[in-house]
């Protein structure tokens, strides 16, 4: 049960002063990262600013203290706007509250059911694919704030395309004082991490900001203009709950579900890749359903394990979910301290902060590199998701990005399953290998290889026989897998053979087609003497069963000629 143990109680067994000292420390510093980040991701996804404190404090808080990670950092994240956004914009608060929940929920079930391990089977041409396609509609989001567009009355573009429209519509609206602010804001953001190793140049961009805006009588929209500041604590609050609610919610909530499960995992990976260790994933997804609860019940948004976040406090010396909660312990502390200050955060220096997180996400180099290497049919699922993700939404991208790819898969593995006959061969043929078995021409031998399934089972019908014919072999070392469609066909085969007088011997079938078979009754309709273990013994097998035809076809023709004798006799 070690793999539901939260990694906390491991990490405090040797635990000391040392420790705890780089874990404070470490925490502060994701703290400063994280305030502005929090801020942003939240006014990206529809909510107030404080929604994202909320979040990265109980989210990160609870997610720490439970995870199988010992250094992963959670809060909100970029992957989450656009869904978010789009729920609030549909269902009102409490719609993504329920989700939330109802997110959290699916996240318990599968870390209870040990699913850890079963997100590795999400393709990664989807996952690249529609985190590339997130990355596009955040900077799409973000054109209006940046540009400081004015939209006429009732215009409010809820989808990505109607945003890019709207925005090319009114682009005319520009507001030039926006742009330097987004402008400076940005360029501090690209600067920054190459002069201030320590200081986040988020923290930098968003002082500069406020500094630009107070002193410079520049007219640009800050978040105080647009939303109401709180420095209240979370509150525990419960949605009005229906069936239809929760029904009109499960999409949703599935789609919530399976993104934490993979960002949160992906992040443990990287992390495990840089402290040499390994992540606990059924516990992380514990942790992550639990933290996400927590979050929809006190105001926050959908929560997940942050790499940004988890590689700035492992290269600062975290090593123990200490740093996580330590880090949510201070944002409380900023919360209640320095909220009503972020009211004069210029929203063009949120959207230049967006833009980065945006461009850090958004995998280019990946892409490009798989566009130019992979294979046909995984550049189709690349771009599919992620023109899924721009037009549409996350939930039709994975959809419909899983069945392409499945069936993609199979009509790949389909082409990998081939049949082969043995070539007869006699001594006036060239360069003939002394060596090679002679066999009877009424002996046919088949090779098959790959897996037979039913994308694949329609090989079966490539094996033929001549009227001469008195044993097939069937060589099997090469098939890895069987499936009860392409067992079917095997059976049509061995009916047809037995109508025809024809005995078919298997060899080297393998464990998982020699499983299938005997439980679906097979060996019994074959005969177990006509499974061999090797080409060789199965040969000698087929001259048996030939010899034995040949002989009682003989002794036939001797009582046949015999009854003639007599006839002619009389």
């Amino acid at each position: 049960m070690n793999s539901l143990k939260p990694m906390l109680l491991s990490s405090l067994k040797s635990y000391d002063k040392s420790q705890f000292f780089k874990d404070v420390t470490a925490g502060i510093i994701v703290a400063i990262i994280a305030l502005p980040l929090s801020i942003a991701l939240a006014l990206a996804s529809g909510v107030g600013p404080e929604a994202g404190i909320f979040t990265a404090i109980v989210a990160g808080f609870v997610i720490s203290a439970l995870g199988g990670s010992s250094v992963q950092i959670a809060g909100p994240t970029a992957a989450f706007a656009t869904i978010v956004a789009g729920i609030v914009a549909h269902d009102g608060m409490d719609g993504l509250i329920v989700a939330t929940i109802l997110a959290g929920i699916f996240l318990i079930l599968m870390g209870l059911c040990h699913f850890g391990s079963l997100i590795k089977f999400i393709p990664f041409t989807i996952t690249t694919g529609f985190t590339s396609g997130i990355a596009v509609t955040i900077v799409i989001g973000q054109l209006k704030d940046f540009f400081g567009l004015t939209y006429p009355t009732g215009v409010k573009p809820i989808e990505t395309v109607e945003k890019f429209e709207a925005v090319i519509h009114h682009f005319s609206t520009m507001n030039m004082d926006a742009v330097i602010v987004g402008v400076v804001s940005l360029a501090i953001l690209i600067i920054a991490p190459y002069i201030f190793k320590r200081i986040p140049g988020s923290l930098l961009a968003v002082i500069a900001g406020i500094l630009m805006v107070q002193f410079l009588s520049l007219k640009v929209n800050t978040i105080g203009n647009l939303y109401t500041i709180s420095n209240a604590l979370p509150s525990l609050h419960f949605p009005s709950l229906s069936l239809n609610m929760i029904q009109n919610a499960l999409p949703n909530a599935l789609t919530i579900a399976v993104l934490a499960a993979i960002e949160s995992l992906l992040s443990c990976v990287v992390a495990d890749g840089m402290i040499n260790g390994k992540h606990r994933s059924d516990m992380e997804l514990v942790a992550q359903g639990a933290g996400n609860i927590a979050s929809a019940l006190f105001g926050g948004i959908p929560a997940t394990g942050a790499i940004a976040r988890t590689a700035a406090n492992i290269k600062n010396g975290g090593k123990t979910p200490i740093a996580g909660m330590v880090h949510s312990i201070i944002l409380v502390i900023v919360l209640v301290v320095l909220m009503p200050y972020a009211g004069m955060i210029p929203m063009p220096t949120i959207a230049a902060i967006l833009f980065i997180v945006a461009y850090n996400m958004c995998q280019w180099r990946t892409f490009v590199n798989l566009v130019k290497t992979a294979p046909k049919s995984d550049i189709i699922v690349l771009v599919t998701s992620f023109v899924l993700t721009v037009i549409f939404d996350l939930v039709v991208a994975i959809e419909v990005g899983m069945v392409l790819a499945c069936l993609l898969f199979i009509k790949r593995m389909s082409e990998e399953t081939k049949v082969n006959g043995w070539t007869y061969v006699d001594e006036d043929t060239p360069d003939v290998d002394e060596h090679l078995q002679k066999l009877p021409l009424q002996i046919r031998v088949y090779e098959i290889s790959g897996p037979l399934f039913f994308g694949a089972a329609s090989v079966i019908e490539e094996i033929v026989v001549k009227d001469f014919t008195t044993c097939l072999v069937l060589r099997m070392r090469s098939v890895p897998a069987l499936d009860s469609t392409a067992l079917n066909a095997l059976k049509d085969l061995v009916q047809v053979c037995e109508s025809k007088g024809i005995t078919i011997v298997f060899s080297h079938v393998n464990d998982q087609p020699m499983k299938v078979m005997e439980k679906a009754g097979f060996i019994e309709l074959v005969g177990e003497e006509n499974f061999q273990p090797s080409i060789s013994a199965a040969l000698d097998r087929a001259e048996e069963i030939n010899k034995k035809r040949v002989c009682v076809f003989f002794n036939l023709f001797q009582i046949i000629s015999s009854f003639r004798i007599q006839i002619h006799y009389h």
